[in-house]
């Protein structure tokens, strides 16, 4: 869908190697225990790649396991199971040949047939995979997604143990982006089977080809680790041998274990971050990933009026809760799309400007009632009564008090909190098991279509059910009749970002940052806005 010039553009744009490694020479500052004590907001929710939607299972993937490539600072495609890429004329064919030293953690070969089967696995509708709208564009993967294709037709074919051809339906420029991301890793089939339901639910049922191997965590618990993997073919260039992790849910107590030097990160929230952004372990990064909330109008037939939307949106004060709530460094949102993800190809001017909309993200009380009592009226309602679902990470329980507080200021409207475990509210939202709930979204590559995709009718991950036609009328246009034009592409997706924040699809909270301490012993970690965000392969703790 992105040329290249402009896919390596708005990767270096948005990505951010915050601790440059330092190869072959770090051998001489190495610390003589490679170990580090790392914190997680929430639990880990699944090790099955078709099935993983969160950052914390894909970055617990990305780590643990490889794909053809490896994207590694500033999104830089780097070689990963796959040793050599060639890619026909007409940008339709991929052949890879894989390294025959690629091995699973339990010594079986990754084959060329392990991709077949785990992007086969993906696409079939029988899996339930949220995340196979990503392999639109790969040959017959919407008709299979839509059941009118067998599985088998999928456009991916082993030739031999150890080369692979892939075929596409139409250029996607952006291909060996999606390559680097765990739902087109490989999967050992054996191993599936051998597990059955219980594959990716705990340490030991799942394999791993990637620098480490995850041990100890069964399915429910809050503490994990990563081991170096000794079956990685690249281990040489993995100097950690293990990583520890777990579950830090109060700010406080992960402050406190990290000036006892138990943790060696903690998040920050609020004051914290006041209070400690002089600390020379205070880090703050930036992150192309934004929070909104989800109307769900399939349940509740209140919230398919439009004028009831707009009410709530317009009830937000979104820089009240920015600035003096969440006051982490978080901003207001221009859109659904996060500031900096991309640039207009031929104006350089950023992506969240250029399809910019007061109506979508704008503040005004005294508008917001006016819409409501009219949209009260439309709906034959006096009062409403609505339950707000949210995960309880700190950050957005402190969220959802403040959403209560700003929309029962729309007289007739009462808020009731839900507050669940993060795997919860995940499981909850894709069951459309809500009326209106907090979710977050990280940009899975530095391209708009990786955020404005997701409203389209139908997509696995609009929740809420919003439906437009010109808006699918414009991301058709962008995926398909535009893709190979710059310019094009891209006023179909601002234009697409407009008529969502007019329609009020979902209402955006804020574009949110990462601000944490760190150790300053810990180098060469790479950290990316988008996708991914850490990459451990080569994070090692110096003297």
């Amino acid at each position: 869908m992105k040329l290249k010039s402009l896919v390596a553009g708005a990767a270096i744009a948005s990505s951010v190697l915050l601790l440059a490694a330092c190869g072959n020479k770090s051998a001489k500052n190495l610390a003589d225990k490679q170990e580090i004590n790392w914190s997680e907001k929430a639990e880990l929710p699944t090790m099955d790649l078709s099935l993983g939607t969160d950052e914390i299972s894909f970055t617990t993937l990305n780590n643990t396991n490889e794909g053809l490539v490896r994207l590694g600072k500033d999104n830089k495609v780097e070689p990963g199971v796959a040793k050599k890429t060639e890619v026909s004329k007409d940008g339709k064919t991929y052949t890879f040949q894989l390294r025959k030293d690629a091995k699973w953690s339990n010594g079986d070969d990754v084959t060329a047939q392990d991709f077949v089967y785990s992007w086969q696995r993906t696409n079939d509708p029988k899996t339930g995979a949220q995340y196979s709208y990503l392999f639109s564009g790969v040959k017959n993967a919407d008709k299979i997604q839509a059941k009118k294709a067998p599985v088998s037709s999928l456009g991916i074919k082993a030739d031999g143990k150890y080369k692979l051809t892939v075929q596409l339906e139409k250029p996607i420029p952006y291909f060996k982006l999606l390559l680097g991301f765990p739902s087109f890793f490989p999967q050992d089939k054996k191993v599936v089977d051998k597990f059955g339901s219980k594959y990716g639910t705990a340490a030991k049922y799942q394999v791993y080809n990637g620098p480490f191997e995850l041990k100890g965590w069964t399915g429910t618990n809050l503490k994990w680790s990563l081991e170096k993997n000794k079956n990685y073919w690249d281990k040489k260039a993995v100097k950690l041998d293990k990583i520890n992790d777990q579950v830090v849910k109060d700010p406080q107590t992960g402050l406190n274990q990290f000036q006892s030097k138990q943790l060696d990160e903690t998040l920050l929230v609020g004051n914290q971050v006041k209070n400690l952004k002089t600390n020379k372990s205070f880090v703050l990064r930036k992150q192309a990933r934004n929070a909104y909330l989800e109307y769900n109008q399939k349940k509740v037939k209140e919230l398919k009026n439009l004028k009831i939307r707009q009410a709530i949106s317009y009830a937000i004060n979104r820089k009240q809760l920015t600035k003096n709530v969440l006051a982490d460094g978080s901003s207001e949102p221009r859109g659904f799309v996060t500031a900096g993800l991309a640039k207009n190809p031929k104006t350089g001017v950023d992506f969240a400007q250029d399809s910019y909309t007061k109506e979508g993200v704008s503040y005004d009380l005294d508008k917001a009632k006016e819409l409501w009592k009219e949209g009260l009226k439309e709906t034959g309602k006096k009062n409403i009564e609505l339950n707000l679902l949210v995960d309880d990470a700190d950050n957005n329980k402190r969220t959802s008090e403040f959403l209560q507080g700003a929309l029962e200021k729309l007289p007739g409207l009462k808020i009731n909190i839900e507050t669940v475990p993060y795997k919860t509210r995940l499981a909850r939202s894709v069951k459309g098991q809500f009326d209106l709930v907090v979710t977050l979204w990280g940009a899975d590559f530095s391209d708009p279509i990786s955020d404005v995709g997701l409203l389209t009718s139908g997509n696995s991950f609009n929740n809420g059910h919003w439906s437009n036609k010109e808006y699918d009328k414009l991301i058709d246009k962008a995926n398909n009749a535009d893709a190979n034009s710059l310019e094009n592409r891209w006023n179909d997706m601002a234009e697409a970002q407009k008529i969502s924040m007019k329609d009020q699809a979902v209402a955006p909270l804020y574009d949110g940052t990462v601000p944490q301490l760190m150790n300053k012993n810990i180098k060469g970690l790479v950290y990316n806005t988008a996708g991914i965000p850490y990459n451990f392969k080569e994070a090692y703790v110096a003297k």
